[in-house]
């Protein structure tokens, strides 16, 4: 429920757009179901194109309707412009195009932040629902239209940082932005795209840092309102820590009730004081202080006056003066004037606070070294510093009266020296001198005249000792000063030039030790040194020139360190505005023209170097000057300016032009001057034209010498030079870039031929085309060849590509015919496109765009395909017929077939809306693509036959991706491959066995759909019209159902598929290979992927015999074979004989030992026929090991299941197809049919075993049938055979079956109230596998069924029959102690059997079949019912045989369940023999006086009664003789007597012994009819 409401608040305000009809758009405010005819259902949130309204009613109309479809209510009216009218065209809404991307970005990230839930990605689930309620509310800003500027700018920002960070997080595509906008790829250069999204994925991370940030302040309940810029963040990390006060404990748990602490609040505020004012007037109306920096801040602008003197108060020592106690010391502190006058609010104790006139220290209890360390700012007037000094008065504050302070001493200190320089920067002793509390300080000459300090000291050694006041030796008082002055110095020199006049006659030397000032007392004096130098130049221009020229370059060059870069500004302002030497340009250039004419000649070059770094503020001071002078002249000696400027221009072309191999210094001169000069381009615009400078410029580049080969650091510092000219303004007017493109592409020609300085060179190209136009092109004739021959991508194949593709996408067909008539030869064409091929195929090879970059990866395509579509032509006309060549058509194929094959362009695998705004854009690519791969394969003609088969697997390739019209463009190709071969070779075994190659392995790696089953079906219509119609038919028929197989098996193997299936599905393709198509390569390699399969599931019998299947393909030769899968290069034995131990291995880890024992056998034939005696030995041992393991060790017999898939959305090698399935140990019928719905849980279980109808098989659904079967045995004569091991019968009646049986009851005719078994039938089905169990499978498809009705009788038959078998196997594991311990499980097997026998069971089948009607009605049946009748005699037998064992193991605990058996058994033979007798008649053999019995007249009797194995024998004996009957190893003792009957019952195992007096002598039945003897098993 959370997560639905969440999704229904982030869905507010989504637009989806349904309809382009007008340039009107309405939002959804409220939902409407379209409850009205012809109602248009409306959903909150949703945008729809008005095309009618009715005025008058409250609806919206539609042509051709008579009523509304809506309430007008519903919805909000907003403006829309419609672009590309038409069939295609699109509405727009007039608002801020960032509004529409958070609309449809959110839209799109909806779906996509569901799943996030499904897939249980809770955290990042979470943290996009965050963003997503943040991007709503700073939409909803954003169309409050309440923000100002800079506000809508910050949001803005806000917006894109988190659209951004979704869009990564999603894996969705990374959107290019200029100004928080989309940009469009159409309206920039290639180069500027790369650029952007280069700097976006840099500055992903940052939105991670803040949502770090804002988690943690959320988790501890902070309270803040800091809005956290992004470029705050850094130095609040860094710089920026909150000290908590503790009030009442010494921990505050985050959970805590307890609030105390320190909350503040944070605002970054960004400008100058007076911006800052502007756009924050609320905050300065509350009365905010402001505080400025303790120093200088970074720059220092003209105009900006301060003059604050920051004093500490440190520490001071002091005498206890005779006191027991120390002092109690309080200090004051007052700025005086030079007349002795206090200075009114000069002191301030911190900002917000009224300034005071005097200062007063805390006071230190009983401290006679105090330590205040207190900070007070001095804001002294400047026109007040110079004579003003202070004054520390010492008072002691006495403890007992309050208001007594007592003053003993004081100390002072000027704040300017005699120089004229301020108080330095420094901590500072002052001496302290003594005084009482009446002193004045009326006249304050009496101390200056003092030394204050120990400079001063220094300076006075002989001062009177009758002075009034006298120093304390001991006691001083330390303080540290630090200036912010813009007006006052501390350095000697700089107050020396700052004074010139004062001394003219130094003037030299001032400006000699001008560079022996520091850097920041220059910065900070900045103009007045500027105002200074040009003051003394127009003093005496000849004298001085040079020399403030060497000033002025040392401060220009000051102003290039990082330390002082920001002060540029400064100068800038300087000479736009307070500049005034008019007459400077003519100096400063006669003197840069002869440093550079010197540049030859010296051998130290500093000085020239460090006025070619000048340059660029030169120049400004010489066009600035100029400006003024033609100002104040109106333009007088223009002439002699521009000449000068030339001859200035022909010394620097000068100075690049000498050769600088020999000369190290030079090449600093040179590089330094190449640096400096793109700086002067914006100087030299403001007075001349764009051409004169182009030319001048063009002059200067044209000068650097030709070759590569003068250093790779000047080589660096040429591009770079040429770079910056490339990005100056001077390059961006058409006019100026007509004469300077020729000498910049002339210098990174050589460079590209040379392979040297590549990344640069990219960078230039880079700039070049972010500012061409199609029509500048013309200078780019060999550009293309230069870029393609540059080929090798490394670090910098980003910068490098976007060049390339840069100006191919600004070439037009002109351009291209241009290009490709200027080559030469076609020797040179050939390789042009060659390497042109070659970068497009590695552009869509290698990872030159990250996966998220598909904006560059689309464009890259548009770009490849049309530069391919003008190569194309050139391609047919010169490589085609006679000048056929192999290479260049198989690179331009092997370049069609990858560009369509791209990840990027498969616009299945897109969202709707982004594919509809590809496809709008772009339109599919892939087509256009194939229709030009098609119609160059048209125009080859006869050399078709160079490609095949080559080309089969790359044009199939083709054919798998999903385009139904791409597929429909290559098929024909498929047809003209066949048609050529079979013209040249007579067949097209070629194209068949590659196809088939290739086939296997592009659907493997996940290619192929669906609809790609029917592919074949076109090439079929084209091959119907061929005379070799019938071998095309066969062969498109078995690709078609081996595709069919494939996609099956690439389905399972993709997905979460399990075992079984894939499996069943390997099986499925395997068979294929093997009985279809009879590629043993591709049928031995799918062999191994089942074994492996086979290993992984532990089936470890069906892995043997799936490699059984490769060892019956090799022979028993030394026949070599070649490396293959992971077997080595070995001989056909040698892989033979491994593969038999492996599959006996295998066999042993399944327990199938007599499968095994052959395989032992065999090999142990090939050990003795090479006397390989040991390997004889070691396979002989193993194979009686596997003879005592089938006699030892013990083996489940498993259940057999038959499976029925019905439905079409099974796949295809299951569908509407039956199986039996081989179960695992213990797997009962429910068990398994959990395991099945598990694999299929889509699938319907069906409850009944009928043979589905037409609607299941072919509906759109899966349906499960699913039914336990028995095996039927095929070795049934070791069943049959009584001295086999029970262990040995229970193997072969499981194992190598391939006919199962089931059987379903009904009842034919009327069912029988009384006793069901009458009418009960049986319809008994027999399923007929296409290979036995086990096998390479545990599951077999069923080949055949067959169907037969079984009768009552039949079944009870059979009934009887199996639960004997049971019954005998379960007593015999007993007897041999097969089981041991418990033995519940026989007894309740006997009470299951012989409780049934008297309820029920076998009696009712008495009572129905041992009937006289049903016997004399069913005359037919008397064999049958004899077989019944022994059955039953022979379950009373076995269950007799099972209480004599159950009676030896019973617990005693168990004895009355063992008598109450026994009872039962008693009574189940009874009924039993008491039916039996009804049976048959009685037959009365009548044996005289002393006449031995005849075996033979025993079996006439016998046979008299058909042959019965259980009869009744009526004896009247008329002998003396005592005959003993034995049955089951029980005596029964016949006393006969004269005249007396006695019934007797025979049975096979029956036999007499004559006991006469002293003599046993056995008597059997042994006769001479051969049915008696077959029954009586003697």
């Amino acid at each position: 429920m959370e997560s639905q409401q969440l999704f229904s608040s982030v869905l507010l305000n989504l637009h989806l757009t349904r309809f382009s009809l007008l340039c009107f758009l309405f939002s959804v405010v409220c939902s409407f179901r379209g409850s009205v005819s012809h109602g248009l259902t409306l959903e909150l949130g949703e945008t729809v194109q008005i095309l009618e309204k009715c005025e008058g009613k409250d609806v919206m109309f539609f042509p051709f309707v008579s009523q509304g479809i809506f309430p007008v209510g519903y919805i909000h009216l907003k403006k829309a412009v419609v672009t590309n009218r038409g069939q295609y065209e699109t509405v727009i809404p007039l608002e801020d195009p960032i509004i529409t991307e958070v609309t449809s970005t959110l839209q799109e990230w909806s779906v996509l932040w569901k799943q996030l839930y499904v897939k249980h990605k809770v955290d990042l689930f979470y943290k996009l629902r965050h963003v997503m309620n943040e991007l709503i509310d700073l939409r909803r800003q954003l169309l409050s239209g309440h923000l100002t500027q800079d506000q809508v700018r910050e949001v803005k920002r806000h917006i894109t940082v988190r659209l951004d960070w979704g869009n990564e997080h999603l894996g969705l595509d990374l959107v290019p932005r200029k100004e928080f906008e989309m940009v469009d790829a159409d309206q920039i250069s290639v180069s500027d795209l790369y650029k952007m999204v280069s700097t976006l994925t840099a500055s992903r991370w940052v939105f991670d840092v803040c949502f770090f940030i804002s988690e943690v302040v959320n988790h501890y309940n902070v309270l803040c309102s800091c809005k956290l810029q992004i470029d705050f963040i850094y130095e609040m990390l860094v710089h920026m820590t909150l000290l908590v006060v503790k009030m009442k404990s010494s921990h505050i748990s985050p959970n805590s009730s307890s609030r105390a602490g320190l909350i503040i609040s944070l605002q970054l505020l960004r400008g100058d004081m007076e911006q800052v004012r502007r756009e924050n007037p609320m905050i300065f109306n509350r009365g905010v202080a402001i505080t400025r920096k303790l120093g200088f801040p970074d720059v220092i602008m003209p105009g900006d006056i301060r003059n604050d003197l920051y004093l500490m108060l440190e520490r001071g020592d002091f005498e206890r003066g005779g006191k027991s106690v120390q002092k109690n010391i309080e200090v004051t502190m007052y700025v005086l004037y030079a007349d002795g006058e206090i200075l009114k609010e000069c002191i301030s104790l911190g900002s917000g606070e009224h300034n005071i006139s005097e200062y007063r220290s805390f006071v230190l209890y009983h401290n006679n070294s105090p330590r205040w360390s207190e900070v007070i700012k001095l804001p002294i007037p400047i026109d007040r510093f110079r004579g003003s000094h202070l004054r520390f008065e010492f008072r002691h504050c006495s403890t007992k009266d309050k208001g007594e302070k007592k003053l003993f001493g004081f100390a002072f200190t000027p704040l300017m020296r005699e120089d004229g320089t301020t108080l330095s920067d420094e901590s500072h002793e002052l001496y302290v001198y003594k005084c009482d509390e009446n002193t004045t300080f009326s006249n304050h000459a009496l101390y200056l005249g003092l030394p204050c300090c120990k400079d001063d000291f220094n300076g006075c050694p002989n001062i009177p000792s009758s002075l009034i006041f006298q120093r304390s030796t001991k006691e001083t008082l330390w303080i540290s000063t630090q200036l912010s002055s813009t007006k006052l110095t501390q350095n000697v020199d700089l107050l020396a030039l700052l004074k010139w006049k004062a001394h003219p006659e130094r003037v030299m030397d001032i400006l000699g030790r001008l560079r022996h000032v520091c850097g920041e007392e220059i910065v900070k004096f900045l103009q007045d040194i500027l105002d200074t130098l040009f003051s003394i130049l127009d003093d005496n221009t000849d004298k001085y020139g040079p020399l403030v020229f060497q000033s002025l370059v040392f401060i220009i060059n000051l102003l290039r360190d990082s330390k002082f870069y920001h002060f540029r500004p400064v100068m800038d302002t300087y000479i736009q505005k307070h500049f005034a030497g008019a007459l400077a340009y003519k100096e400063l250039i006669r003197c840069l023209k002869w440093y550079m004419d010197r540049s030859a000649e010296v051998v130290r070059q500093d000085h020239i170097q460090e006025a070619m770094r000048a340059l660029e503020y030169l120049f400004k001071f010489i066009v600035q000057s100029r400006i003024l002078y033609s100002r104040a002249t109106c333009g007088m000696e223009e002439d002699q300016f521009r000449a000068s400027i030339q001859e200035l221009f022909q010394s620097i072309r000068f100075v690049l032009s000498l050769d600088s191999r020999s000369s190290e210094t030079l090449i600093f001169t040179q590089a330094a001057l190449l640096n400096s000069f793109p700086a002067i381009f914006d100087e030299l615009l403001q007075m001349f034209t764009v051409q004169e400078v182009a030319e001048f410029v063009r002059g200067t580049l044209g000068s650097m010498p030709s070759t590569v080969h003068i250093g790779q650091s000047m080589d660096v510092v040429k591009l770079q030079s040429i770079a910056r000219t490339v990005d100056s303004r001077l390059f961006s007017f058409p006019e100026s870039r007509r004469i300077l493109l020729p000498v910049v592409l002339h210098h990174i020609h050589l460079h590209l031929r040379q392979q040297k300085e590549l990344l640069i060179c990219s960078g230039i190209l880079s700039s070049i085309f972010s500012i061409i136009k199609s029509s500048s092109l013309v200078h780019f004739g060999q550009c293309t060849d230069w870029l393609t021959r540059t080929c090798p991508l490394s670090d910098w194949q980003g910068e490098y590509v976007s060049c390339l593709l840069s100006l191919l996408r600004q070439m037009s067909e002109i351009h291209f015919q241009h290009l490709l008539d200027n080559f030469q030869s076609k020797e040179e064409l050939k390789e042009f496109l060659l390497k042109i091929f070659c970068v497009f195929r590695n552009l869509m090879k290698l990872s030159i765009f990250p996966r998220d970059w598909n904006v560059m990866r689309l464009l890259t395509s548009n770009i490849i395909v049309s530069t391919t579509q003008y190569l194309s032509p050139a391609l047919h006309k010169s490589f085609t017929d006679a000048d056929f060549d192999f290479k260049v058509w198989n690179s331009y194929f092997s370049l069609a077939v990858l560009f369509i094959n791209q990840p990027s362009l498969q616009l299945e695998t897109l969202t709707p809306a982004k594919r509809k705004k590809v496809f709008d854009k772009y339109g599919d690519m892939r087509v256009m693509m194939a229709y030009e791969l098609f119609s160059m394969w048209q125009n080859l003609g006869e050399n078709k036959i160079h490609f095949i088969p080559g080309m089969i697997g790359p044009f199939l390739g083709v054919t798998l991706v999903p385009q139904i019209e791409v597929r429909n463009i290559m098929i024909p190709i498929f047809h003209d491959m066949m048609d050529w071969e079979q013209r040249k070779n007579g067949n097209f075994k070629q194209v068949e066995a590659e196809l088939i190659d290739k086939l296997d392995s592009l659907v493997s790696e996940g290619k192929g759909d669906e609809n790609y089953r029917e592919l074949f079906s076109f090439l079929l219509e084209k091959i119907e019209q061929e005379t070799w119609r019938e071998t095309g038919v066969s062969f498109v028929t078995s690709v078609t159902r081996l595709m069919e197989r494939l996609l099956d098996y690439r389905d399972c193997m993709k997905g979460d598929e399990t075992e079984n299936k894939k499996i069943g599905c390997t099986v499925n393709l395997l068979n294929f290979y093997k009985s279809e198509i009879n590629k043993e390569e591709m049928y031995i390699r799918y062999i191994h992927k089942l074994c492996d399969m086979h290993l992984q599931a532990e089936n470890y019998t069906e892995a043997a015999f799936t490699l059984l299947l490769y060892w019956e393909l090799l022979h028993w030769e030394e026949r070599p074979l070649r490396e293959f899968l992971h077997y080595p290069a070995q001989s056909e034995w040698h892989r033979k004989e491994g593969l038999c131990r492996k599959v006996i291995h295998y066999f042993n880890k399944g327990k199938c030992w007599e499968y095994g024992i052959p395989l032992c056998r065999e090999l142990a034939f090939q050990y003795e026929s090479l006397y390989d005696y040991q390997s004889l030995s070691w396979i002989r041992k193993m194979e009686a090991a596997y003879y005592d393991n089938i006699m030892e060790q013990q083996r489940l017999e498993p259940e057999f299941f038959r499976v029925g898939f019905y439905g079409r959305k099974f796949p295809f090698f299951l569908r509407n197809k039956e199986f039996v399935c081989r179960g695992h140990d213990y797997e009962r019928l429910e068990a398994f049919q959990q395991r099945m719905l598990g694999e299929f849980p889509q699938a319907i279980a069906m409850q009944h075993p009928n043979q589905p109808d037409e609607g299941i098989l072919q509906g759109d659904a899966q349906y499960l049938q699913i039914y336990a079967v028995n095996p039927v045995p095929e070795n049934i004569d070791v069943l049959q055979m009584d001295r086999v091991p029970d262990r040995i019968k229970s193997f072969y009646r499981v194992n190598n079956v391939r006919r199962f049986r089931y059987d379903r009851p009904f009842h034919k005719g009327s069912k029988d109230k009384d006793n069901e078994f009458k009418s009960l039938w049986i319809e008994r089905t027999t399923l007929i596998l296409t290979h036995p169990l086990p096998g390479i499978s545990r599951w077999f498809e069923v080949d055949k069924r067959e169907l037969i009705e079984v009768s009552p009788l039949e079944n009870a038959i059979y009934v009887v029959e199996n639960k004997n078998q049971e019954l005998r196997t379960l007593i015999s594991q007993y007897q041999h102690k097969q089981l041991h311990g418990n033995i519940n499980l026989l007894s309740m097997c006997l009470n299951g059997v012989i409780d049934a026998a008297v309820n029920g069971g076998i009696a009712r089948y008495q009572e129905a079949f041992f009937d006289k009607e049903y016997i004399s009605s069913h005359p037919e049946d008397t064999e049958k019912i004899t077989q019944l009748k022994d059955l039953m005699q022979e379950q009373v037998h076995i269950l007799g045989m099972g209480l004599a064992v159950h009676e030896k193991l019973v617990h005693p605990e168990m004895r009355p369940l063992h008598k109450k058996l026994i009872d039962q058994f008693q009574m189940m033979r009874s009924s039993l023999y008491r039916n039996i007798l009804f049976v048959y008649p009685n037959v009365n053999v009548t044996i005289k006086r002393c006449q031995t019995v005849d075996i033979r007249m025993c079996c006439k009797i016998i046979e008299i009664l058909t042959f019965s194995e259980i009869f009744q024998v009526n004896i009247i004996c008329q002998t003396r003789y005592k005959w003993c009957l034995f049955y089951a190893n029980q005596r029964f003792v016949l006393n006969s007597h004269h005249g007396n009957t006695q019934n007797l019952y025979f049975r096979n195992d029956f036999f007499f012994r004559d006991v006469t007096a002293g003599t046993i002598q056995t008597k059997t039945f042994a006769g001479t009819d051969y049915v008696l003897y077959s029954m009586l098993k003697v």
